[in-house]
């Protein structure tokens, strides 16, 4: 995926170079909640693949096509004990992909909802969003 990346790299730097202004890239996160794994799509390149956790029984991660609605550095959940949520892109009200601590969960069912991430992973991609616009960021949950 690296090699991806220098690619679009380099797009951008013969963009800037020629003097051509600089798009958006489009950001895609497919989550599959049965393999509890988050692909991200840049321009509809694949970039990265990540373990993730979503609703673990008892409690659900909504699933449909949604839209970044707001972004947060970092958050702290008021409804589950002041948890922390690093690098949280919410996506449905109180919906987010973030990061986590409980590292060892990912790639298991361990939310109360939200999608969680490493908390690097998540890093990675709060920037991506955060360099392009909310408003380029789209996010697909499928089960």
């Amino acid at each position: 995926m690296r090699s991806v990346r220098f690619v679009a790299f380099a797009f951008v730097i013969a963009a800037a170079v020629s003097g051509a202004p600089a798009k958006a890239a489009t950001i895609l996160a497919k989550v599959d909640i049965s393999e509890q794994r988050m692909d991200v799509f840049v321009d509809g390149w694949p970039w990265y693949s990540w373990p993730v956790s979503t609703a673990r029984p008892g409690y659900h991660t909504p699933t449909g096509a949604f839209t970044a609605q707001r972004l947060a550095a970092i958050w702290y959940s008021r409804k589950y004990d002041n948890s922390p949520m690093p690098h949280s892109i919410f996506f449905k009200g109180g919906f987010a992909i973030h990061g986590t601590e409980y590292i060892k969960r990912l790639g298991t069912p361990a939310s109360h909802g939200c999608i969680r991430l490493r908390p690097d992973n998540a890093a990675q991609l709060y920037s991506l969003v955060e360099e392009n616009g909310m408003e380029n960021m789209q996010i697909e949950v499928a089960e």
